[in-house]
């Protein structure tokens, strides 16, 4: 079964389903949308178009100047994005946030790192899949 967490949103499926379609009829084979769709959703891992629409779901959309809070290496925060870009098959996006007040990225008494500007990598469900040394996500994000 297909990881529901980074299963793309369902205009961005259509849109992968539409590529295929498309490159497999100028291969010569014919096919409709609705079994480009079906294709599609075996590729993921999903019984059929239906269980793969299901499982997409709402996806967390995010552009560029969109206000979004969360937490950065367990430290709260408020930012507004500042750059946003997909990368490889398009279950992950690397995010650049602007904090609106400095994040301190150290938890020791002892000193302080605070930083203003970060740039991460998030799936559709807005959480990093690198860890801290505690197990928790070193990002999470989700619109204000």
């Amino acid at each position: 079964m297909a990881n529901v967490q980074n299963i793309a949103p369902i205009s961005e499926l259509k849109e992968q389903a539409k590529r295929l379609r498309k490159r497999l009829q100028d291969s010569g084979v014919k096919l409709s949308n609705s079994e480009a769709l079906e294709l599609l959703a075996h590729q993921h891992g999903a019984r059929d178009w239906n269980t793969l629409h299901a499982m997409a779901g709402n996806r967390m959309q995010l552009r560029v100047g969109d206000r979004v809070e969360g937490r950065y290496l367990g430290q709260p925060f408020t930012a507004e994005v500042r750059g946003l870009t997909k990368l490889g098959d398009g279950t992950h996006r690397r995010v650049t946030l602007q904090f609106d007040a400095p994040v301190d990225v150290v938890r020791f008494d002892s000193f302080s790192s605070l930083r203003q500007r970060v740039t991460g990598e998030i799936g559709w469900d807005g959480r990093s899949t690198r860890h801290t040394s505690d197990g928790e996500p070193q990002l999470t994000i989700r619109p204000v």
